[in-house]
């Protein structure tokens, strides 16, 4: 039987930021795919849009007249996640959308109390659910820079997922993102910890793809998922029609490529909990 420590320490809702201070790697697209491949094998999920630009809330079809109360609300004014959470079409999957405001967050909140904790204290009401009756995993779409948004992403997640793009620079955003976690660990959030790095944007017929795909394996070892998101005209399509590629083509090579990241996620978490047991 686990110590109730640990059951403090790895509660059932697995808090997951999908960041990457670069921009264009397929970060949004991570986390709507990736969300709808999680409630697909069973689990609850509620994606948070935290990036202004609202992509992922366009991305799964939740246009603004539904968006009434949004992440905004909930950083600045206090309101509840589970108030802002929208049903998206697939059962399982919820979404806590974006507002454009949030690009003024810094100064709306330049002298407030626990500015970089307001969405950890927004999920806290989350956790206290009891386990069966709530999300078993929340991730958060972080816009493609450091500021607060993202450092509020990082003091209430339990770890960190990054997409990496198979491109030459990946490795140096990497190299940036990893210092951003440091910091955030000593000085806002001692538990947080990298999930996994997801290499996305794969392309087999490119020498770069495999070199890059090498390289950020040596360097990271078992962090990196075994499952690649290939590049693929479906993934690139969905969007625009306000639906994941796994409601918008099943089969095709990124939704299978999804499914089979949700599963290896799903094998980490598992594995992390009895490790934690014991």
């Amino acid at each position: 039987m686990s110590d109730p420590a640990d059951q403090r320490r790895y509660p059932a809702l697995r808090v997951l930021s999908v960041s990457n201070q670069q921009g264009g790697v397929g970060k949004t697209t991570t986390a709507i795919n990736l969300g709808t491949a999680l409630a697909a094998v069973g689990e609850k999920v509620l994606i948070v849009d935290l990036d202004p630009q609202g992509n992922a809330s366009t991305g799964l079809g939740i246009p603004r007249g539904q968006r009434k109360v949004t992440v905004y609300d909930v950083i600045v004014h206090g309101a509840s996640l589970a108030d802002a959470a929208v049903a998206t079409a697939l059962p399982g999957l919820d979404l806590a959308p974006s507002d454009p405001n949030l690009s003024g967050i810094e100064m709306e909140l330049a002298s407030a109390q626990r500015r970089s904790f307001r969405l950890r204290d927004a999920i806290a009401g989350l956790r206290a659910r009891a386990e069966g009756e709530g999300y078993s995993y929340v991730l958060i779409d972080c816009p493609p820079s450091l500021n607060l948004l993202t450092v509020n992403a990082m003091a209430a997640a339990d770890a960190v997922l990054v997409p990496l793009q198979c491109e030459f620079f990946a490795l140096e955003g990497l190299t940036q993102l990893m210092r951003t976690v440091e910091l955030v660990r000593g000085s806002l959030n001692p538990r947080l910890e990298i999930q996994g790095v997801v290499l996305t944007m794969y392309d087999r017929r490119n020498r770069l793809s495999e070199q890059v795909a090498s390289d950020v394996r040596s360097h990271f070892g078992e962090k990196v998922y075994k499952t690649m998101i290939p590049r693929n005209v479906r993934v690139s399509e969905a969007p625009s029609f306000g639906q994941p590629v796994l409601v918008y083509d099943l089969n095709c090579l990124g939704s299978q490529a999804y499914l089979s990241l949700a599963r290896e996620v799903v094998g980490r978490e598992r594995h992390r909990r009895v490790a934690a047991a014991h």
